[in-house]
């Protein structure tokens, strides 16, 4: 499963998969095969080609909900890091985009399933403008801050594919 590994401002996208007992690591899309084997509770080792490294895991806290906060330590020292569903991000950035004013996209192809608002509605800073169902999961896509609907694009039960628009929002004057 594809996460984004969070690191300080940097992000990276990695990827554990398994094929025919192989265990493969793609970080930034550079894959490498590794082995991880857990030596007592927490505590990994992480084998790759001639070395390996012991690698302790904690559960750290984020201020975001759809961030998983870690804390690993290594022989050099603690690294504190997160990770995060890489369509979070998506919905994130397409919600993103109707801030203030602007065009809601799809981030993803799927289905919409609900409209919760019409044209000439205000809306308020998170507030649920529709939900889209994609690869089984309900979506709900919320505007990031004020504004008026300007324009809905796209009917209930309609198919889109990803970047189609969704709706137009206008910021809010005066």
């Amino acid at each position: 499963m594809k996460r984004t590994l969070l690191i300080n401002k940097a992000t990276h996208e990695v990827e554990l998969t398994r094929r025919d007992g192989a265990l493969t690591l793609t970080w930034d899309g550079e894959a490498v095969p590794v082995d991880i084997l857990e030596v007592e509770p927490g505590t990994y080792s992480v084998i790759n080609g001639g070395g390996s490294v012991d690698v302790r895991l904690d559960a750290g806290r984020s201020g975001d909900p759809d961030v998983h906060a870690y804390r690993a330590t290594l022989h050099d020292g603690a690294y504190e890091f997160g990770l995060q569903d890489p369509m979070k991000a998506l919905l994130a950035a397409a919600s993103g985009a109707a801030a203030g004013g602007g065009t809601l996209t799809s981030p993803m192809p799927g289905k919409i399933v609900k409209l919760l608002v019409k044209e000439g509605d205000v809306v308020a800073e998170g507030q649920t403008l529709l939900i889209m169902e994609a690869m089984k999961m309900q979506n709900e896509l919320k505007a990031t801050a004020a504004g008026k609907v300007a324009k809905v694009a796209v009917q209930e039960g309609a198919t889109v594919e990803t970047g189609a628009t969704l709706l137009v929002l206008a910021a809010l004057e005066g």
